[in-house]
């Protein structure tokens, strides 16, 4: 996918969609103090693995804030979207694997590991981690996401994924690196 990123500016927010920004203030221990927060959406990952190819399937995608750190921007994650829609979460995780990875998975398909709060130091959105196996046979489209969304689908051998958890080089999540590691906890013991 190619990523060419013209005149990038950062402006004051006005009327977000999104998220708000706070200024929290509040006493501690009787003492006053102020915080600035975000508040956003709570959200769902999903790790996503291939039955048939053995491999994992993740999302590349431009991120404006990592372009603001790394003049670059990409990042490669999880299957993921906010809860921002009258389903289920489950619900939320089926949607985005099909509408991000082209994989129509069947809801019983579609397990929680666990959830997690994100951002603690600014936003603490909570996100929920499913965990879906997927094979050819679920395969209805090349995915890339929904509304001009470009994303990138790409995968990751089990033998990759090891090296990638530890790879600094790499921009990634730490909900990424986390499923990892509970993979081959529960699969490769």
């Amino acid at each position: 996918m190619e990523n060419s990123i013209e005149d990038f500016t950062l402006n004051p927010l006005v009327d977000p969609k999104f998220i708000s920004t706070s200024l929290a203030t509040y006493k501690q221990n009787e003492i006053k103090k102020s915080w600035e927060i975000v508040q956003a959406h709570d959200s769902v990952s999903i790790l996503i693995y291939h039955t048939e190819h053995q491999k994992f399937i993740l999302v590349k995608q431009f991120r404006p804030a990592v372009y603001v750190n790394n003049n670059e921007g990409m990042s490669i994650e999880l299957c993921a979207g906010i809860v921002d829609k009258e389903l289920t979460l489950q619900e939320i995780a089926q949607e985005e694997i099909e509408e991000e990875c082209g994989y129509d998975v069947p809801l019983e398909n579609v397990e929680k590991i666990t959830s997690f709060y994100t951002s603690v130091g600014f936003a603490g959105s909570k996100q929920t981690l499913y965990y879906a196996e997927v094979d050819e046979r679920m395969k209805v489209s090349e995915g890339g996401g929904v509304d001009a969304e470009m994303i990138e689908v790409i995968s990751l051998t089990i033998e990759d994924a090891k090296a990638f958890i530890y790879d600094e080089s790499i921009v990634k999540t730490p909900g990424l690196m986390f499923s990892f590691m509970w993979w081959f906890d529960t699969f490769k013991k």
